[in-house]
């Protein structure tokens, strides 16, 4: 492998007050462990940063947060915990030990996210040292799983038997571990492992510094992109030729993340740069870090992703230095078809003579309530049938390597317990999909997963009135614009505004991944979002053609042939509107 090192960087003359923590933090020790064992209720501003790296958020509920000072208390600190899973895998016993954790240790949740993990939310300081013990225990980490490091590397869950399946999911466990931090400090804080921090430790891939912020891979294949690979970092997207993956497209500089009146932030798509070998394909996602690493904004934080290096310097220069650094010779990225996608919900064959089925999780939190009880159901099948699990990066999960006789019985206990089966799902429904957001996200301006129930039983109505309640539609909603729901390149993204559930509402994406939405109408309340659909809704019923999709319609009305670049963060201010009532 070519040498990623980073001895050579320059040192930078502007640095934020976050680099200098990291800098300063003896590879991530801070006084972690002394707040720890102290009687404080929360960690100082540089622990809370350092505790991003080893898998934990420190926040306060936001429901209260008004309250207590005014009754003269401290805010109501909470921790979330995030398990980094490459690819989404578990065992029955992983599974099963996590569940017993989010009562032990959390609110009685599990949360799956978007990039294919699990967190617990509600943990209280008190707790954090049991939780990640008990973790580790049973072969898992929660290191690496938050921070300025490569994030939880994602790929597609399906656990079919063949070659290119089986070797995206090696791979995804590959860059992980290739890409997971060195330092000793985890294992001291958290495991007992006393030996110390010494002068000369050092970081190998990441120095004194890591990464400028986070930093996030999928690996897809081209025949499925349930990934989303476009919204990523760097991408590896495999291409399948007779049954085998001839080599991947690299793909960089995709992001999510925006700031709402910031002209300088905005959305892209990853742009593909080279066709690389399966031998090296860990190689190169290792060097698009290294150059982020070392070249990356260390002075704003709002800036300091890889799209906004890429833009920078412009992506002729960016592939200049991905050759220079590899030790491959590198080809140019092949033409692939546009991708699909798939949820992978119900019954499949795995093509080793066992079965996996979709379990649709609503925003994907595993929760009992009184008219749902996802997570008694799915405890009791994973005690009785021991499958292996996967979480999806559509926050579903799997069953996997069940024998034909558990089918019925899977449907039946999923049923009894309150659980809809895919049949039973409406378009909008099934493709639903939103982030925490309040009470949890310290940085949510609105609501988003606690409303979304009652977003789509309205959107449902709507649909069915137009005859449209059983066609695809991704709805993913945000309560900020970081977009950590996806949803800019959904059907339809609603993303938080402002206080008082005012959202920006944006259409055209869809669900195969590589398209960016638009701006379709700014600041809209929330009681209002469906009201104001309405007209291109109405006209994609009266106007569609065969098997024709929400956002491909709605970039036909456009007359646009060719997908956007990117979404500014100012666009609020200047989008055109539709011109709708046109029979094109």
């Amino acid at each position: 492998m070519a040498s990623n090192g980073n001895d050579n960087v320059k040192p930078r003359r502007e640095e934020s007050k976050a680099e200098a923590a990291k800098r300063d933090s003896r590879q991530l020790r801070g006084t972690i462990r002394d707040t720890l064992a102290s009687d404080a209720s929360h960690f100082g501003e540089d622990d809370a940063l350092l505790l991003k790296f080893h898998g934990i958020y420190q926040s306060v509920n936001r429901d209260n947060w008004s309250a207590r000072p005014d009754a003269g208390q401290e805010p109501d600190y909470l921790f979330t915990v995030r398990v980094a899973l490459p690819g989404g895998a578990l065992t029955a016993d992983q599974y099963l030990a996590l569940d017993r954790i989010a009562d032990e240790c959390g609110n009685g949740s599990l949360r799956i996210t978007t990039r294919q993990s699990i967190q617990f939310h509600g943990v209280r300081k008190a707790h954090l040292a049991a939780a990640l013990a008990r973790i580790n225990g049973h072969q898992m980490t929660t290191l690496a799983a938050c921070g300025d490091v490569e994030r939880n590397v994602i790929t597609c869950p399906a656990p079919l038997a063949d070659e290119p399946h089986r070797l995206v999911r090696e791979l995804a466990g590959r860059i992980a571990r290739e890409l997971r931090p060195g330092t000793r400090a985890y294992r001291e804080i958290w495991l007992a492992d006393e030996k110390g921090f010494s002068a000369g430790e050092t970081e190998p891939f990441y120095g004194e510094q890591y990464l400028p912020r986070k930093f996030k891979t999928g690996v897809a294949l081209a025949t499925d992109n349930s990934v989303d690979v476009y919204s990523d970092d760097c991408g590896l997207i495999a291409l399948v030729e007779d049954g085998r993956v001839s080599g991947f497209n690299v793909l960089v500089g995709g992001g999510q993340g925006m700031t709402h009146n910031r002209a300088d932030t905005f959305v892209t798509l990853a742009q593909p740069i080279a066709f690389v070998g399966v031998e090296h394909a860990v190689e190169a996602v290792s060097t698009v870090a290294a150059i982020f690493r070392d070249h990356g904004s260390r002075a704003d934080r709002k800036h300091a992703r890889l799209k906004y290096l890429i833009a920078e310097w412009g992506l002729p220069r960016f592939c200049e230095e991905f050759r220079r650094r590899v030790s491959f010779p590198v080809a140019p990225p092949v033409t692939l078809p546009r991708p699909e996608f798939h949820d992978f919900l119900g019954w499949h064959p795995q093509q080793d003579g066992k079965w996996f089925y979709g379990v649709f999780v609503p925003n994907g939190r595993v929760v009992d309530r009184p008219e749902q009880r996802t997570r008694s159901a799915l405890r009791s099948l994973i005690e009785r049938y021991r499958p292996g699990v996967c979480v999806t990066p559509h926050q579903n999960l799997l069953l996997t390597d069940l024998d034909e006789s558990a089918l019925q019985d899977v449907e039946q206990t999923l049923s009894a317990h309150g659980v809809k089966l895919a049949a039973e799902l409406s378009g909008a429904r099934r493709y639903a999909v939103a982030c925490p957001a309040l009470p949890t996200c310290g940085v949510a301006l609105t609501e988003a997963e606690r409303v979304l129930p009652q977003v789509v039983e309205r959107l449902e109505r709507e649909l069915a009135a137009l005859g449209l309640e059983s066609e695809p539609l991704t709805l993913r909603m945000t309560g900020c614009p970081n977009g950590c729901a996806r949803p800019y390149t959904a059907d339809i993204g609603l993303v938080g505004r402002k206080p008082g559930e005012r959202y920006n509402v944006y259409v055209g994406g869809g669900l195969a991944g590589d398209r960016i939405a638009d701006l379709y109408a700014a600041d809209v309340h929330i009681d209002d979002l469906v009201a104001v659909l309405h007209p291109l809704l109405a006209e994609w019923s009266r106007q569609r053609r065969a098997g024709e999709g929400f956002s491909d319609f709605y970039q036909r009305l456009l007359g646009r042939t060719t997908p956007r670049a990117r979404l500014s963060g100012v666009e609020d201010e200047t989008k055109d509107r539709i011109p709708l009532g046109v029979t094109q």
